[in-house]
């Protein structure tokens, strides 16, 4: 047997532990999602945190046509006792009145605006939210993004999962029911491949948390320093999580999803935002290198390859069954993620689901090619680790 031989029998090898690994995660995820999501409130076993004091941090910048309806739906919370920090880096920024007008409509929800921010680092979102957060009144912090809705439960949902030794509770992200094939792409990403990787991840005791909704034990972060240890970082979210971690406490994934509902999208912003996303992950984790192959195409075609060395099985017909069963157990995840079936089609998911996939490993690429990233108004220039420096015109 020469080196050849060898070579393709590990190669083979390796294309089926691929086969495991990738339908043990398709498995998992599908699992987690029907016993754990959309769980309703007589469900759910009430915590000590029930009651606890919140202190919601609201970074704010610009306006997009859904931001005035994302943002009432925390001002009617069903909560006995949180806070609403809305923060804005300049005064100038049209979101100011959109807030003003808020605290107007609702004078008797505890709401206070704070304009201006503290430069503590190279991170805008960090600097932006430095004057609420030290503003904040109450031992459970909620960071949430802007482009994020919420249900009157929400709140209650994730003080619920905040038991005794958890200290972060992180919601899954999905997309809320917009207009538009953007939409439905950005639906089809966030309940099909993204969440296979985040919720076998989490599953499997790997902390996987995206900061678009994060509700924190406030003395853990000022433990490790408070948000401004975390403000030479893009991606602070990952390392307040590994922050938190650290010290002993576990996390906790809420039973409703962190939906997103962003005004303003198109395919063009979706693409631009993963490559930022697979960017930071390189710089921040350099097993990021194997993605691709966690894609379904790439994946199929190792996979089949495998199939027909050892079992002389024809490699395309091995490859179209594949894709056929990943597009199935995709759809089933979807129809789980969403509570019910989607609002598209199951014609619009097919093709929204075959451009998502195809245009992976593009966006990899793409990544890998360039290693400065362009968020909010800035520029930055990331370096291994996770920390960046700031682009600055001369």
């Amino acid at each position: 047997m020469d080196v050849l031989d060898l070579a393709m029998q590990g190669f083979a090898v390796f294309g089926f532990i691929l086969f495991f690994v990738l339908w043990l995660m398709h498995f998992m995820s599908i699992i987690y999602v029907r016993l754990h999501l959309h769980k309703k409130r007589s469900e759910v076993k009430q915590s000590f945190a029930q009651l606890a004091g919140v202190s919601l941090l609201k970074p704010l910048k610009g306006v997009d046509p859904n931001l005035i309806s994302n943002l009432e739906t925390f001002f009617t919370l069903d909560y006995p006792k949180y806070e609403i920090l809305l923060c804005v880096q300049d005064q100038d920024d049209p979101a100011v009145d959109v807030c003003k007008k808020l605290l107007g409509k609702y004078p008797n929800v505890d709401a206070r605006l704070f304009i201006g921010g503290k430069k503590v680092g190279i991170n805008p979102k960090i600097n932006n939210l430095m004057p609420g957060y030290e503003g904040a009144k109450y031992g459970l912090v909620w960071i949430c993004d802007s482009g994020i809705k919420v249900k009157p439960d929400t709140l209650t949902d994730m003080t619920n999962q905040m038991t005794e030794k958890v200290g972060l509770v992180h919601g899954l992200p999905y997309v809320a029911d917009r207009q538009g094939f953007a939409a439905t792409l950005e639906q089809v990403y966030f309940g099909t491949s993204h969440p296979r990787s985040y919720i076998s991840a989490n599953v499997t005791g790997i902390k996987c948390v995206t900061g678009m909704s994060c509700l924190m034990r406030k003395d853990v972060l000022d433990q490790a320093g408070g948000l401004v240890s975390f403000a030479q970082y893009i991606a602070e979210d990952y390392f307040m999580a590994k922050a938190i971690a650290d010290r002993g406490w576990k996390f906790s994934m809420a039973t409703q999803v962190a939906l997103q509902n962003s005004g303003s999208y198109s395919i063009g912003q979706f693409q631009s935002r993963m490559i930022r996303w697979t960017k930071l992950r390189i710089n921040m984790l350099p097993g990021t290198v194997l993605e691709p192959i966690s894609e379904c195409f790439l994946a199929s075609l190792i996979i089949g390859w495998a199939a027909h060395h050892v079992f002389r099985w024809d490699m395309m017909v091995f490859f179209m069954c594949h894709c056929l069963a990943w597009f199935i157990a995709d759809y089933v995840q979807l129809t789980g993620i969403q509570g019910g079936p989607p609002c598209f089609s199951k014609l619009d998911f097919a093709v929204a689901w075959f451009i998502r996939e195809s245009m992976a490993v593009q966006i990899f690429l793409s990544a890998l090619w360039d290693p400065t990233i362009s968020w909010r108004t800035g520029r930055y220039r990331l370096r291994c680790g996770g920390t960046a420096e700031e682009i600055l015109d001369v």
